[in-house]
């Protein structure tokens, strides 16, 4: 098996698993929430803790889910450029944009991960759960990191592309 491969491999198998985490997250939200209405409206008992920790499953929910659209190329972006360059020049254009955003994205996410590592921040404890905040943070430079592995597998779908000869279907 070739390394583009297993690379595209890997990159099905992490967006498999980032579906995964969204749909328990999403899931996870609902059933708090619907929780927290029956004990607050029927049973005058609420959650303390069901908007914090709602609020913090959505984060991470989006966060997750922005990496499947990268996955997925449907990020917003202005492709009529790339649309009406030939194939070959498409995949150029792309490729060369793809490094640029794998470049901000590694960027982004070190800078998240040496934030996360502060001794100011992996003291700081949430005000409802008194859980350390960082581990909501975490999800942030986590994230950013499955984001970066998508894009540089789509690097290589578009350099694999461009190998291929001309008139080929990528």
């Amino acid at each position: 098996m070739s390394i583009h491969a297993l690379v595209q491999r890997a990159d099905a198998a992490l967006a498999s698993v980032e579906q995964v985490i969204v749909v328990l997250l999403t899931g996870g939200i609902t059933a708090i929430m619907m929780a927290q209405v029956v004990l607050r409206y029927f049973f005058s008992a609420p959650l303390f803790w069901a908007e914090e920790i709602s609020v913090q499953l959505l984060v991470f929910a989006s966060v997750f889910g922005l990496a499947l659209l990268t996955r997925r190329g449907d990020l917003v972006s202005i492709d009529f450029l790339p649309r009406a360059l030939p194939q070959r020049a498409r995949h150029a254009l792309l490729a060369a944009l793809g490094l640029v955003m794998l470049a901000v994205v590694v960027f982004v996410a070190w800078l998240a991960w040496d934030w996360i590592s502060r001794p100011e921040v992996r003291i700081e404890l949430s005000a409802t759960t008194q859980l350390p905040r960082w581990y909501t943070y975490a999800v942030l430079p986590v994230g950013l990191s499955c984001m970066a592995a998508h894009q540089a597998a789509a690097v290589l779908r578009h350099l694999a592309a461009l190998r291929q000869p001309p008139g080929a279907h990528a």
